[in-house]
């Protein structure tokens, strides 16, 4: 006899717990897409895109885990609660496994045996559905049956129980003593002797019916099937199939729980007692237009969980809808962003490595102030403005002068201007200097991306698919454009990125196809510089980010690697050789590399002690000191809570230093000290203060004036830290100049603007 053994040992060491970044870290994900529901303890918990809420049915509070509380990020694909256990058991779609202890503090177990086992294929890890027996939760997955035993902690038993021991998708499993039931969209309903010491083998799993099925749950003493036709059976005596019900339209989910069957297609859901029994239904509720993921009842009330509404609640036989959804933006693909005190603007629009827009996507924009979200839906911006469509808007800049003023860069649709959360324009070919210009023959549509304001105020924007691709919009809207053929493709330059503008009023920006451009608006004067064939020393002249620092001095990011332009002022210098330099620093062995060599960056960002934020397309973020030498922070999916190592943009508040990250699994942000400089020393604040034994990081001092000087003495005057500041903060590591850890006491911040006209005295408590 054929066997097919396969074990997971869970190993449960101390790694295997994940870390809580609450302390240091934000998490702003939607949770409008629901797909999975569980319920007990009188709690509803939801699974939505990569994060959970959990709805208290006594309090109605709302309480959310994601990747801040130690939870993957990855794509959520099933939840399961054990009443019996109180824990939540996630899965993935890459295999992972969280077991999540419900309590205050929400600890994490994560299982990887699943997600990092090699003889399983990396497309047949997907975790389908949870069923609790006797404590043990049976794992359905693309590739069979996994056990693993909630008392213990630990795997079981995995069973390949396709043809001939083969790997075949398990999409629900429900147990009807005394066998165990399998349905799977590839190799039909299976079925074991669930206590049979053999059960491994897959010779012991009979073949009950052939066919594709997607669901399986037993309702009383019967065992129902639905198939991908979306039709519903009984199994009856001798394995005889007894059609219940057929749905015009595909079956999302398929649950039982206290005796009642909940079944939900994309506009409907009903529940059914035992024998089949219809006990209340719902066809569509009037005041929301929505698409069914999943679906529950409880205490004869349905629980829809939806694409776009988040849960919605209804009694039965009502039409009286709750909706339940946390704060949070649009959705969890954020694309472009641009942040000011106290608010940060986020869009979801996208175009993919080619500068493609299509397909098409009308997602709307979102808006974080003070602490609350407002959204606004693709619907309301093109209703206010009586237009068709506002499509791929990818990129955003808030009005430095004017922050309730914001423009949105679409990459079809053309320049849309919002106004204290209101859409006022959308200016295009019809009413401004944009133009529409001819592609293959059809209208390319107005394809608008990289926007940076001046310091009089004006917006440079640019446009791809044509010669005029720079243009200029005032303050009092009027356009000018500039013919940019001479120094690039023109017309058929595949895109035009990102822009940015220096200290001079030189205008920088990335024709893809040629490299780094500039337009110097006083002497109408264009000049470009391209790879490093071509003596203008990028890696690639496909330019994906453009940041100036506070030295000016133009960090540019490009698909292959990142170049700094040391001296942009000199760029239009008829003598100058101008080319950009790679930031070379010794490595442990004292050689030197490049650095972020062939890495694609899709963001720069400078915080308020002229450090560095990159963003890249696949290793998360760098933070880096002023002069690129020394990498102060790496943040992946691995160590932090970023949902993804593809991060598409980082946004700064230059008053709180708190930095946001746009990932293509949603939105976070990390509590940053570097602020922008104040004006006087009047709010200077120091923190922690005082700082006590457990405490490991380091202090900071905020609300300082740009070059500020300071300094660090103990109580007879020694002095232990100096430091001129760069932005509004500075941080010290409680050393005496990095040697030793200073002693418990009282020590001196002695501050001092720089043309010394005013000084400012605080105290830090360092307890050890």
């Amino acid at each position: 006899m054929k066997r097919i053994l396969l074990v997971f040992l869970l190993c449960v060491a101390p790694f295997a717990i994940a870390q809580n970044f609450e302390n240091l870290w934000e998490d702003y994900f939607s949770y409008v897409s629901v797909k999975d529901i569980s319920q007990g303890d009188d709690r509803i918990f939801v699974g939505t895109d990569n994060a959970i809420f959990i709805y208290d049915l006594s309090t109605e509070e709302i309480t959310t885990l994601s990747s801040v509380q130690g939870l993957a990020g990855e794509p959520i694909t099933t939840i399961h609660y054990s009443s019996q256990t109180n824990l939540l058991i996630i899965g993935y779609q890459d295999g992972l496994i969280e077991v999540v202890t419900i309590g205050q503090e929400n600890e994490v177990l994560k299982v990887v045996d699943i997600r990092d086992k090699q003889n399983i294929p990396p497309n047949k890890k997907r975790i389908n559905h949870f069923t609790e027996h006797d404590g043990k939760i049976y794992i359905s997955a693309q590739f069979g049956v996994s056990v693993y035993d909630l008392e213990r902690l630990e795997f079981r038993d995995s069973y390949f129980i396709g043809d001939f021991g083969s790997q075949i998708n398990i999409s629900q499993t429900t147990i009807l003593a005394p066998y165990i039931y399998a349905a799977s969209t590839e190799g039909g309903i299976r079925r074991a002797i669930l206590n049979n010491d053999n059960i491994i083998d897959f010779q012991e799993w009979e073949l009950v019916t052939q066919g594709n099925y997607i669901a399986v749950q037993t309702l009383g003493t019967r065992v129902l099937i639905a198939d991908n036709n979306n039709t519903v059976y009984r199994i009856n005596a001798g394995n005889t199939l007894q059609q219940v019900a057929t749905f015009s339209s595909p079956i999302r989910d398929f649950k039982v729980n206290n005796a009642v069957l909940t079944i939900s297609t994309a506009t409907s859901i009903e529940a059914y007692d035992q024998g089949f029994i219809l006990k209340a239904s719902i066809e569509s509720l009037p005041d929301f237009n929505y698409t069914l993921q999943t679906g529950y009842s409880f205490n004869d009330i349905f629980y829809l969980g939806s694409s776009l509404k988040g849960l919605l609640k209804v009694p039965y036989n009502t039409n009286q809808t709750t909706q339940i959804l946390p704060d949070g933006p649009l959705l969890n693909t954020p694309f472009a962003l641009d942040a000011t005190a106290g608010q940060l603007w986020v869009s979801f629009g996208a175009v993919n490595v080619f500068f493609n827009p299509f397909p098409l996507d009308t997602k709307g924009i979102s808006n974080l102030k003070d602490g609350t979200w407002t959204n606004i839906s693709h619907d309301e911006i093109t209703t206010s403005l009586g237009v068709s469509a506002v499509n791929d808007i990818v990129n955003i800049s808030i009005d430095d002068q004017n922050p309730e003023t914001v423009y949105f860069s679409s990459f079809l649709s053309g320049l849309l201007k919002v106004e204290n959360q209101v859409p006022i324009i959308l200016y295009d070919d019809t009413n401004s200097a944009l133009e529409n210009p001819v592609f293959g023959g059809n209208n390319a549509g107005i394809r608008l991306y990289g926007s940076d304001f001046d310091r009089n105020g004006n917006l440079w924007v640019l446009q791809s698919l044509t010669d005029n691709a720079l243009l200029r919009l005032s303050p009092n809207g009027q356009f000018q454009s500039f013919d940019v053929s001479n120094i690039s493709g023109g017309r058929d330059e595949l895109a035009y990125s990102k822009l940015a503008i220096s200290r001079e009023g030189f205008v920088f920006f990335s024709p893809v196809q040629t490299g780094l451009a500039a337009f110097n608006p006083t002497t109408n004067q264009f000049r470009a510089i391209g790879a490093d064939d071509t003596g203008g020393g990028l890696p690639s002249t496909d330019i994906r980010a453009l940041a100036f620092d506070a030295q000016n001095r133009l960090w540019i990011g490009t698909l292959r690697g990142l170049r700094v332009l040391f001296n942009p002022g000199t760029f239009f210098s008829n003598t100058a050789d101008v080319s950009a330099s790679a930031i070379i620093f010794a490595d442990d062995e004292g050689v030197g590399q490049e650095l972020l060599f062939e890495q694609t960056i899709t963001d720069i960002e400078v915080d308020g002690s002229n450090n560095k934020w990159i963003a890249t397309a696949s290793s998360g973020v760098f933070y880096l000191s002023a002069n690129g030498q020394q990498t102060l922070l790496r943040f992946t999916s691995e160590n932090s809570p970023l949902p993804s190592d593809n991060v598409q943009d980082i946004a700064i508040d230059p008053f709180t230093g708190e930095v946001y990250f746009a990932t293509i699994n949603g939105l976070v942000s990390y509590k940053g000290t570097s602020t922008a400089p104040r004006d006087t020393l009047e709010d200077v604040f120091v923190f922690p203060n005082p700082v006590r034994p457990q405490y490991q990081g380091a202090v900071t001092i905020d609300g300082l004036t740009a070059r500020a000087n300071v300094k660090i003495t103990d109580l007879e005057g020694n002095l232990v830290f100096q430091q001129t500041s760069q932005g509004g903060s500075i941080t010290w590591d409680t050393t005496a100049f990095g040697k030793y850890k200073v002693a418990s006491g009282v020590y001196f911040v002695l501050i001092t603007t720089e043309d010394a006209l005013e000084t400012k005295i605080k105290k830090i408590m360092i307890i050890r």
